[in-house]
């Protein structure tokens, strides 16, 4: 569309200005039955949401349409996790209609912002998994390809982050999700999901096998359908959500006689399967309720997705020609036994035709290469709550074990490594080899990643299958984390790209013409000065801590765990302060920013969530370190507040251990809004580092092929690293000196994991981490050329986004039209 002359533009936003108080004049009235006076600030987001909907709806309906107009192929999107964040403003920008509404609501005496603010981020995922899962949603609705993304209406997200002094505290999450404006209930398309119970053994007059399940439970799925609007509007797909309902909400016999609470248990225990994101799966009744959760995703999905199809009028075995099923991570894989059990079981397929129909339908994204997060669930687990579908996995290993034998004869080391069935005192299945087995195309989502899948992951599946793998590197939405995020630097592109860079991100290569202009880079400097302004007043709001805008502010942002290593941070941090305190040495003014959340379960995550705090405390509090050292950890990370942050970044740290991280989606987001990395060679950090340059990455550390190789002979010994470096010594002594915390045994797990096994290199890389840091500071104090050097990164960073990503789905993998 050709950019209208500005007096014009103006005008365009005032006629919808005007049209938009009328509406939410009527919502309020008609919807909510309040008078302007006397509504409050979260009747007024109601209403400006409900505007919002209408748009939404229309584009909604009229992509139906033209998709039921002309029929082509669609790709499910099946993930347990959708992090779609809050979607006001978000939808908002894609329909064009933010100046609009800002106009209206400040004509009515509203501050749109504010109430914008009292909007919940959707609750529906735990981290990089499922905010990749909403870019990719976003991105098919802007590109106008066909698809729907599947999930769990979970009532309850993750958890709610707080602290009792240092030690995280778990809350409830919970974020209104029934009466969200963005969710559409759809009860007249629910769906029996069944568990349990038995498989009668019985034969077709003609011999063939016929089982049939005879359930133990049976549940309702009802579908929950969030539009998801495309950049522009024109085009809306669906995120389906699915809630669990009891297929009989009273027992009657129970009620009459007097039990009252027994005769309404079966549907509290039932809606507990849609209640809470990924349970804790250490209680066997925790892991027995997430794998509920797995399979009552996949059961409800597929019932939608052979619903959609019968209405093709075409034969069952043409089911790849109209879906194209994709696997986000090993949690939705139990797809494969479902799409099995209804070919053979309820439309009479033949089992190799049916094998043949699954392959084609089904694709799988692995996300990790760390061995126990791959998924396995106990044989006897499997078999109690879907007793025929574990019959289907076992036959799919009898025929997958044969290929294996015929191409490795009795070398049973190889044969056993591709085997569905995990042996051992407790059998497990391996649902990431189901996956792979079952599935045309097995991606990583970096190119490292998905070298180590093929190399040291399952190397046995690549040397039976190789064409079935390839790279689909990760990308994040512009809109969300630079439009919406960072809306003056979006405008600051606006103004010298032109705005079609919002779906064309490849566009940044315009700004290298600009890098040598002082202008422009002053500009950059003083968007960048006031976000880090911004994000100053929010901490010292919700907080009460002073941090210090011209100082450095050094960022990492994710889920805490050993292998990201917020401890290698921390430990550096520690350094900083004794060479400050301790030794009488200048250090360049940096404030370090943690935030993210450890599983309720994971005792060293939450110790070093403690550590942080303890020494943040200790720094914050001590008046030698005013004005050079300070210490931030923000509480209860989701998207909302990561908005916040990443704008105001200065340095992006990317430091998980060399080959654990599979890609990393936070990398491309901070830089993209002009922080520089500080990264090992880790997932899609080389890439990152490819395309900006090495010298404008701060890369450190041992790379994989060194991690590994130690690993492998058992040659590492951390000792010897605490024996070479001072430095290191100095920093692990204080871990139980008493100087961070006064239980002196507090950190002592810490530190004995880092002295006789550290199992995530941290001591191996500390120095060199140091050293890198040295160079920070000191290229940070030339103002000018750091913030050319971050122009010049944002140039070349085009290639990380989404909208790629998911063309190179479409294009490889789902063979979509318009790809």
């Amino acid at each position: 569309m050709p950019d209208l002359p500005r007096n014009a533009e103006s005008d365009q936003i005032v006629q919808d200005a005007a049209v938009i108080q009328q509406e939410l004049a009527s919502e309020l009235k008609y919807r909510l039955a309040k008078v302007p006076e006397r509504a409050t600030e979260d009747d007024w987001l109601v209403a400006i949401c409900m505007v919002v909907r209408r748009r939404m709806v229309t584009a909604l309906l009229a992509t139906q349409q033209r998709q039921r107009a002309q029929p082509a192929k669609k790709v499910y999107y099946l993930s347990m996790e959708f992090l779609v964040g809050r979607s006001l403003v978000s939808n908002l920008l894609s329909l064009g209609m933010l100046d609009a509404a800002r106009m209206a609501m400040s004509n009515m005496g509203l501050d749109l912002e504010r109430i914008a603010d009292r909007e919940h981020d959707a609750a529906l995922g735990n981290g990089g998994l499922g905010r990749l899962a909403a870019c990719f949603v976003e991105s098919l609705s802007t590109l106008g390809l066909p698809g729907m993304g599947c999930g769990i209406k979970y009532d309850y997200g993750l958890f709610r982050q707080e602290f009792d002094g240092a030690s995280q505290v778990e809350r409830a999450d919970f974020w209104d999700g029934d009466h969200s404006p963005w969710v559409i209930e759809r009860a007249d398309e629910s769906c029996i999901v069944n568990l349990y119970g038995h498989v009668e053994e019985h034969h077709a007059l003609d011999g063939a096998y016929r089982p049939t399940w005879v359930p133990g439970a049976t549940l309702l799925g009802i579908p929950n359908d969030m539009p998801i609007i495309g950049f522009g509007g024109r085009t809306a797909n669906l995120l389906r959500l699915y809630s669990a309902r009891a297929s009989e909400v009273l027992d009657m016999g129970v009620f009459n006689a007097g039990d009252y609470v027994r005769a309404v248990q079966h549907q509290i225990s039932t809606e507990t399967i849609s209640k809470v994101l990924y349970p804790s799966d250490e209680p066997s009744q925790g892991r027995e309720l997430r794998l509920i959760q797995e399979y009552f995703l996949t059961a409800c999905a597929l019932h939608d997705i052979l619903r959609e199809f019968s209405d093709s009028g075409l034969p069952i075995e043409d089911l790849p020609k109209r879906a194209a099923i994709q696997l986000n991570d090993t949690h939705p894989t139990l797809v494969i036994a479902e799409l099995m059990r209804l070919l053979v079981d309820h439309y009479h397929l033949l089992w190799d035709v049916a094998w043949s129909v699954t392959q084609a339908t089904c694709s799988y994204t692995n996300h990790t290469l760390l061995p126990e997060a791959l998924e396995r669930w106990p044989v006897e687990l499997l078999t109690r709550v879907l007793p025929r579908h574990m019959q289907i996995i076992y036959e799919i290993n009898s025929r997958m074990l044969e290929v294996a034998r015929q191409r490795w004869g009795d070398d049973d080391a190889r044969v056993a490594a591709v085997s569905l069935i995990e042996e051992g005192p407790t059998r497990h299945v391996r649902m990431a080899h189901l996956a792979i087995v079952g599935s045309h195309s097995i991606n990583g989502v970096a190119q490292l990643h998905t070298e180590l899948i093929k190399q040291s992951l399952v190397p046995h599946f690549y040397e039976l299958m190789p064409e079935r793998f390839n790279n689909k590197t990760n990308g994040i939405t512009p809109r969300r984390w630079l439009a919406q995020a960072n809306p003056e630097l979006s405008a600051l592109f606006d103004e010298t790209l032109g705005p079609e860079w919002v779906v064309d991100l490849e566009r940044l290569r315009g700004l290298a013409r600009h890098v040598d202009d002082s202008a422009l880079v002053q500009r950059l400097a003083r968007i960048k000065r006031a976000n880090k302004e911004r994000l100053a007043r929010y901490v010292h709001g919700t907080m009460g801590l002073v941090i210090d805008p011209a100082s450095l502010y050094d960022v990492q942002i994710k889920r805490i765990h050993e292998y990201k290593r917020q401890l290698l941070h921390i430990l550096h941090v520690i350094h900083l302060y004794l060479r400050l305190v301790d030794h009488g040495h200048d250090i360049a003014p940096r404030t370090h920013l943690f935030a993210g959340k450890a599983a309720p379960g994971y005792a060293a995550a939450k110790r070093i969530i403690h550590l942080i705090r303890s020494v943040a405390r200790t720094i914050n509090s001590d008046p030698r370190c005013r004005g050079r050292l300070s210490v931030v950890f923000l509480p209860d990370y989701k998207v909302t507040l990561a908005e916040r942050i990443i704008p105001a970044a200065d340095v992006s740290e990317q430091i998980s251990t060399a080959g654990t991280e599979a890609s990393g989606t936070g990398n491309m987001k901070l830089a993209l809004n002009g922080a520089l990395t500080v990264g090992t060679l880790d997932g899609a950090n080389i890439e990152i580092r490819d395309c900006v340059g090495p010298e404008n990455f701060y890369a450190f550390g041992l790379l994989a092929e060194q991690v590994g190789a130690m690993r492998r002979d058992g040659s590492y010994r951390p000792s010897d690293c605490v024996a070479a470096s001072p430095a290191l010594r100095e920093v692990l002594a204080t871990l139980v000196d008493g100087r961070f915390e006064s239980d002196r045994g507090m950190y002592v797990p810490l530190r004995d994991e880092l002295l006789h096994r550290d199992h995530y290199f941290h001591l191996a890389d500390f120095d060199a981490y140091a050293d890198v840091h040295g160079a920070i500071a000191d290229d940070f104090k030339d103002e000018r050329t750091w913030h050319r050097k971050a122009l010049h990164c944002m140039t070349h960073l085009g290639h990380f986004s989404s909208d790629r990503t998911v063309r190179e789905y479409a294009r490889d993998i789902w063979k979509l039209a318009h790809a």
